[in-house]
């Protein structure tokens, strides 16, 4: 599988999607002004994962701010991993001050059932 390695912007966040060295990671804002196009290579790349993941893989947020059109995305995204829900834990970082973040991935564990595990930094 080929690496996925974006750049973060201010509207945009780092994506890092490598399925050698065992990472999948967002983290950054996301507000990008199409949402669908921007993801659409992590999706794609997400559903060939799936197809053949790894034994475990921790996958990481770790976004400071994220819009209502990404909300939705991302939601897809997580609900991607289910049919491997024993192989991936959904690592959800967020900043001590910054309970929207916090109270967004508690709305996310409950309606995807993949395990999630919350990190304050």
């Amino acid at each position: 599988m080929d690496v996925i390695n974006i750049k973060g912007t201010d509207d945009t966040p780092s994506i890092t999607l490598d399925k050698a060295a065992n990472v999948i990671e967002f983290s950054g804002r996301s507000l990008p002004e199409d949402v669908a196009t921007f993801y659409a290579p992590a999706l794609a790349w997400i559903d060939e994962f799936v197809a053949d993941p790894n034994d475990h893989t921790d996958v990481n947020f770790k976004l400071e701010y994220f819009n209502t059109a990404s909300s939705k995305i991302l939601l897809d995204i997580l609900l991607k991993f289910e049919p491997i829900a024993d192989n991936v834990t959904i690592k959800w970082h967020y900043h001590e001050d910054e309970e929207d973040i916090l109270d967004a991935g508690k709305e996310y564990e409950d309606i995807v059932e993949v395990p999630f595990e919350f990190i304050e930094y």
